[in-house]
């Protein structure tokens, strides 16, 4: 017969849960009940065996056809990470919401050190009848998830385009409207797990274009790296961009279908950019792709699904309006026709809307696939027709109450761009920096750095960068080879950086970009002057540092009272010297009596500029009247250092 024992004195004792002691009972077959087992010797001994092994392990209770958001929740961890572990750990697909089956949920405890018990799954109990506000409506519209929104950007020939091609065949559709290619800068790929929204605008312009409006339109950036050429400059100016726009990014190495493809070179030098793969204990997810042949194009996708299911992106549908022009042209035909990515609401045919300057009514609207459409919700693309003129990229739409409403908005925001082409707001310049920093506008130098090899860029960004105190960064926004062009004044604008050009020229349509946008560029020939002119602005920036210089000491030793000149002390210098207009203290009998100016200096009749050592002089203070004699002054004045 064996002896009674407590399962909570147990469960205490080795520092696990009364849950774990029950399984470790069940697994030897003893019964219990209620807080009592009985249990001879030798079971006692495989029982404590039991508990021992589990001491300071967590418990992962969860019922069957448990998902990665329950597996999280229960063992404390972002789920995120389980779905991550899944795949790479497990090679094991999953969203948070799949049911995993029994053991898949045993190797995640596992991983994570746990100890798995199984939960019983309650009966549901009845829902309570929904109590319904007289004055809350009863279909009041609420957030929806939508598609992400994903822009592909990389160096040429790295095969941006040939990706989105491969995405587009595959994904988009089997036959696109009339066999022909509707290109409207925007399309929609469908996967099994929902749907993706990819801006197909060309470089890096518009995208900083968009940027440059306030604009936040992408959701997810993928950087397109060929795994046989590596990172180029324009892979660099496209990190640059994505860090700029603040969106997550996952790196796409393409062309591994190559024989000379080195993927493990691309991530080695993605660190070098401040960009860590997940490989390398960083954040950056890196898929190696093959537009080609459609290799790891799929996990490509699912990968932006998972980082968007992450984001919790959200948007509803009933609220309202909020959309922005992708690009937009003049058809010859057609009048102005503008590519609208809807962010909140609905857009309807027959709308009255507002872009900027530019008003209407929307005639007609198109989806990606070039097919009419009578209304468009969240992260959905559309070709719109019916505006007064062409808008711009990156300019928002909204929806107005009527026709004429509409047009007097946009009316009223022209009559306010001329107002500020005739005040335009000034852009930062060097001859700035320190009305800047008085009104507190910045303490920091962004700059873009042009020139016209790749050693002179390495060259004057290393030397820009040491340019570092406490008080002002300076900070390379983006520095590549060749001239200036109309997207770096792009990028300039959108970050508030000034151009440095060496030995390179900005070209046509920058030049009239950087007047229009109040953008300063300046180029030159000699290193040393380009170095010069940047110190000198951080200099400018900084707040000046004063420190207090002793000049000498006086003694008062009789007060007289003139006619004209009022009171007046007669002193005596004993060290150093006193100035005119110096800042002084006056002791008496070893306590403070008066600290401020040195108004008025005289020896005999004349006024001095300054008494040396061994001089009599008579001083008066600035407001104030009431020394005696015997009184000690200390002269001093505050310089400024020079760094």
């Amino acid at each position: 017969m064996g002896s009674s024992n407590n399962i909570s004195e147990l469960a205490k004792q080795y520092g696990v849960t009364p849950s774990q002691v029950l399984s470790a009972l069940q697994s030897l077959g003893v019964v219990h009940e209620g807080d009592e087992f009985l249990a001879d010797s030798d079971e006692l001994e495989l029982i404590k065996d039991s508990l021992e092994s589990q001491r300071g392990k967590k418990v992962l209770v969860v019922q069957d056809g448990a998902t990665p958001r329950d597996i999280a929740q229960a063992i404390g961890v972002p789920p995120q990470d389980v779905v991550k572990n899944l795949m790479m750990k497990l090679k094991t697909m999953a969203q948070l919401t799949t049911s995993l089956k029994p053991d898949i949920i045993e190797k995640v405890a596992e991983l994570y050190g746990c100890t798995l018990q199984w939960g019983v799954t309650e009966a549901p109990k009845p829902a309570a009848k929904p109590i319904v506000s007289r004055a809350k409506k009863v279909d009041e519209p609420a957030e929806v998830i939508r598609p992400p929104v994903v822009t592909i950007m990389g160096h040429v020939d790295h095969g941006k385009t040939s990706l989105l091609d491969y995405i587009r065949k595959a994904n988009v559709a089997d036959k696109e409207h009339g066999g022909i290619t509707q290109h409207i800068g925007a399309y929609q790929a469908k996967l099994d797990q929902g749907l993706i929204t990819f801006l197909d605008t060309p470089g890096h312009a518009a995208f900083t274009a968009m940027r440059a409006r306030g604009a936040q339109v992408t959701d997810i950036a993928i950087l397109v790296v060929a795994a046989d050429d590596g990172i180029m400059p324009q892979t660099i100016e496209a990190i640059g961009h994505i860090k700029n726009a603040g969106v997550p990014m996952i790196v796409a190495v393409n062309k591994i279908d190559k024989g000379n493809a080195n993927p493990d070179r691309v991530l080695m030098q993605l660190t070098e950019h401040e960009v860590v793969p997940e490989a390398y204990g960083g954040q950056i997810i890196t898929c190696p792709v093959s537009a080609h042949t459609g290799e790891g194009v799929p996990h490509l996708l699912e990968m932006i699904l998972l980082q968007a299911e992450v984001m919790e992106l959200k948007a509803n549908p009933k609220g309202e309006f909020k959309g922005i022009v992708i690009e937009a042209k003049l058809d010859k035909g057609r009048g102005p026709v503008a590519t609208i990515l809807v962010q909140e609401g609905t857009l309807k045919i027959g709308s009255n809307v507002v872009v900027g300057t530019a008003s209407g009514k929307i005639k007609a609207m198109t989806d990606y696939l070039g097919e009419r459409v009578n209304e468009a919700g969240p992260s959905m693309p559309v070709e719109i027709l019916g505006l007064s003129e062409v808008p711009m990229a990156g300019e928002i739409v909204e929806v107005a109450l009527d026709e004429r409403a509409a047009r007097n908005k946009a009316s009223d925001r022209s009559d306010e761009i001329r107002k500020q082409l005739i005040a335009p707001k000034r852009k930062i310049s060097l001859r700035d920096l320190r009305r800047q920093l008085d009104s507190d506008e910045t303490k920091s130098l962004n700059l873009i750095v042009k020139a016209d090899v790749q050693g002179s860029v390495e060259a004057v960004r290393g030397m820009l960068e040491k340019i570092q105190n406490e008080e002002v960064e300076v900070k390379i926004v983006y520095a590549g080879v060749g001239a200036i062009t109309e997207s770096d004044v792009l990028l300039a604008s959108a970050s508030d950086s000034i151009i440095v050009g060496f030995n390179v020229k900005p070209e046509g349509k920058s030049k009239c970009e950087a007047e229009r946008a109040k953008v300063e560029i300046r180029a030159y020939t000699i290193i040393y002057e380009l170095i010069e002119d940047i110190e000198a602005a951080v200099k400018g920036m900084l707040a000046p540092k004063f420190e207090e210089k002793y000049l000498g000491s006086v003694d008062i030793r009789a007060t007289f009272k003139l006619t004209k000149a009022g009171f007046v002390a007669g002193c005596y210098v004993t060290d150093g010297m006193v100035k005119r207009g110096c800042l002084c203290r006056v002791d008496r009998a070893g306590e403070r009596v008066y600290e401020g100016k040195i108004e008025s200096l005289k020896h005999i009749k004349n006024d001095v500029r300054e008494m040396s050592n061994g001089q009599e002089c008579g001083i008066q203070f600035e407001n104030w009247t009431g020394f005696k004699e015997g009184d000690k002054i200390e002269a001093y004045e505050m310089v400024q250092i020079m760094d």
